[in-house]
């Protein structure tokens, strides 16, 4: 079951490793991310990153899709993580069903618009962001459990 679907340009940290874990009762993260997945040392700085009690995927975006659209985490408390909103798009695109939608820690080479003091848009996060919205998923910032969560303004 998913319990998180979170977007964080650093994907597992301090926050997300352990107040989002705690939070949620985590029993899997999920980094999805196309090029993450094919990279051995960020995958390996991400294992160092997880908690020891969590189990760690780090997937492209259609093996993510199809795993969980075949069930294969059904059993557990699954928390995705994603830097960019388009990974989103594409696993909504591919049958998997959120709930809503956390954005924490969003940072672009050139933004195009800044959403909060921690979320800065390109051209394509405000367009993946509109989809999302137009597919009627709730957006909302927040940084950590214990903040209030906002709706997402564009």
């Amino acid at each position: 079951m998913i319990v998180g679907a979170r977007i964080d340009f650093r994907l597992i940290h301090g926050q997300v490793a352990n107040l989002w874990s705690n939070a949620r009762q985590v029993s899997r993260f999920m980094v999805v991310d196309d090029e993450v997945s094919q990279d051995a040392t960020q995958k390996q700085v991400l294992r160092m990153a997880c908690p020891a009690t969590v189990k760690l995927s780090v997937l492209p975006v259609d093996k993510a899709a199809a795993n969980i659209t075949a069930g294969k985490y059904d059993a557990q408390r699954l928390f995705i993580v994603a830097k960019k909103p388009e990974v989103y798009v594409r696993l909504l695109e591919q049958g998997v069903k959120l709930e809503q939608l956390i954005v924490g820690n969003m940072t672009t080479m050139e933004p195009v618009k800044k959403l909060s003091r921690n979320i800065s848009c390109d051209q394509g996060d405000l367009d993946a962001f509109a989809k999302l919205k137009a597919d009627n998923l709730p957006i909302v910032i927040q940084l950590t459990p214990q903040d209030n969560p906002e709706a997402l303004a564009l």
